[in-house]
């Protein structure tokens, strides 16, 4: 088992920023890959950025490319999303997952472990 807590959402203004935690634990051959998605009220989950704990591999969706940047600490085992020039369309809960891989996955059925995920507004 894997277990994910995120962390460091809340409430910012258009423009700021925020980053996200996610600390893990467990089986570490369960989480190859770690990736962070999102989920608007209404809409579908959406990738974000995945990044591989051996070697820091990272691919970003093209909606955060350039404004988010996904990292690891592996000493921490956590994973971080810093997320720069915040817009309101970027309102969602935000989950971090983890999976066996590939490098780059970025459907979220190659994720089989989920955190409770983090609430980020971005105020107008």
């Amino acid at each position: 088992q894997v277990q994910l807590v995120e962390s460091g959402g809340g409430l910012v203004q258009t423009g700021g920023s925020l980053r996200l935690s996610c600390a893990a634990s467990g089986r570490t051959f369960s989480r190859h890959v770690m990736g962070w998605f999102r989920q608007a009220p209404g809409k579908e989950r959406e990738f974000l950025a995945t990044i591989n704990w051996s070697n820091g591999h990272t691919n970003y969706a093209d909606s955060v490319k350039g404004r988010f940047t996904i990292s690891r600490d592996n000493a921490k085992n956590t994973v971080y999303l810093q997320m720069n020039s915040l817009k309101p369309e970027d309102t969602a809960v935000y989950y971090c997952a983890a999976g066996g891989g590939p490098t780059g996955a970025n459907l979220d059925t190659q994720y089989d472990y989920w955190g409770q995920g983090t609430q980020v507004t971005v105020s107008s």
